[in-house]
């Protein structure tokens, strides 16, 4: 079998043809990738920051959520 030359102009070529071809038919499906991994990301830091405060009773999340001050 031989052995292909990665540094090969035509193999460059090629492979950003297809990969740029892929985005452009899987559009949607890499825009629900790339929204899920910033929701993982968020959701992540909202932890983190949670760790940091003192517990919330459940009086106050039941008046955040009812939209109360």
């Amino acid at each position: 079998m031989a052995q292909m030359n990665l540094n090969d102009p035509t193999l460059k070529r090629a492979l950003k043809a297809a990969l740029g071809e892929a985005i452009q038919e899987q559009r949607e499906l890499l825009r629900e990738v790339f929204a899920e991994v910033l929701e993982d990301f968020a959701l992540a830091e909202a932890i983190r920051e949670g760790q940091q405060t003192k517990p919330a009773t459940r009086a106050e999340v039941a008046r955040v959520l009812q939209g109360k001050p």
